[in-house]
């Protein structure tokens, strides 16, 4: 294996990332990734299979399946590294959004199976929040953190908050709330030296406080599920931090609802430990993507196919 497992970390990716024929051929090659398909469509009570490998589009893009689809991806791929190479694991882990479910699942906090009713819950009550109190969210190109926090600040009301939800990577940031704040940020962005403010094609405001409406039920649904403690370390969104036992996962992803994605730090924390080389570990090269923009020389990886897994040996 080409890989130093003692300066690599897995990367999992969040929505965004998906893609109708996700999976198919990795769960054509390798039984455990068939079954890991076929687990998924059992729990779930529906074809997932199906829709991930044939679509439609409009149905894998709907947040109630995108969510799974991507965890199931990241998670059989997974499986097939963990067949082939039993013995080895990488140095960390990390997850962007979604994906922190996805990388807890892998360092063995929870069960597939948990962990993907997890997902499921969390896809259907973000669903339900952005019909409660629908949102906007808004990608901020080339205007530093600092700046766009004020931005937010000044663009909100009590009653129209907007806030950093993700900061992705140097210059590329998303902002997120109710559309009227969003658009104001938007404009005061420009004004501030924003390259360019793109609204994106969502009507849920992730990470934001317009997901207060579903907060409680999301953290009974958290609190209930079985966690175990971690076997691997997983830098968690909401600090940036590595998360030291299941409580401290617990807490982040409840708190991650409606925090901002720290992914730059999270990043740059991997980086300070010791890690130069990004696994990303399911659908697409999005987080590969914004890993060359916030480590500079970093390999990148990705691990989702057949041919990924070809040329890691």
């Amino acid at each position: 294996m080409k890989l130093n497992l003692q300066t690599t970390a897995f990367i999992f990716p969040g929505q965004g990332s998906q893609a109708v024929g996700m999976g198919k051929d990795l769960a054509a090659q390798y039984p455990v990734a068939k079954q890991t398909f076929d687990e998924a469509d059992s729990i779930l009570g529906f074809a997932l299979s199906k829709l991930t490998a044939e679509g439609p589009a409009e149905g894998l893009n709907d947040t109630l399946n995108t969510q799974p689809a991507l965890f199931v991806h990241s998670l059989a791929a997974h499986r097939v590294f963990s067949t082939l190479h039993p013995e080895a694991g990488p140095a960390a882990l990390a997850g962007h959004s979604l994906g922190e479910l996805s990388a807890l699942a892998a360092a063995g906090a929870c069960s597939f199976a948990d962990g993907l009713r997890l997902v499921r819950k969390r896809a259907e009550l973000m669903k339900r929040a952005g019909e409660l109190a629908p949102g906007g969210m808004a990608a901020i190109l080339n205007l530093d953190i600092p700046t766009l926090d004020k931005v937010c600040a000044e663009a909100s009301t009590p009653d129209e908050p907007v806030q950093v939800a993700n900061d992705n990577c140097p210059g590329q940031v998303v902002i997120s709330g109710a559309k009227p704040a969003v658009e104001r940020a938007m404009a005061a962005a420009k004004t501030a030296g924003a390259k360019r403010a793109l609204p994106l094609a969502v009507s849920i405001a992730a990470h934001s406080k317009l997901m207060a409406s579903i907060q409680d039920e999301w953290n009974e649904a958290v609190s209930a599920a079985n966690f175990s403690a971690l076997k691997l370390p997983v830098v968690g969104n909401v600090h940036a931090q590595p998360l030291a036992d299941e409580a401290a996962a617990r807490a982040d992803i409840i708190a991650q609802m409606q925090s901002r994605v720290r992914w730059t730090e999270s990043v740059q924390f991997l980086v300070s430990s010791g890690i130069n080389t990004f696994v990303e570990v399911g659908t697409g090269a999005v987080l590969g993507g914004l890993v060359k923009r916030i480590a500079d020389g970093a390999t990148v990886l990705p691990l989702g196919t057949p041919q990924d897994f070809a040329a890691l040996e």
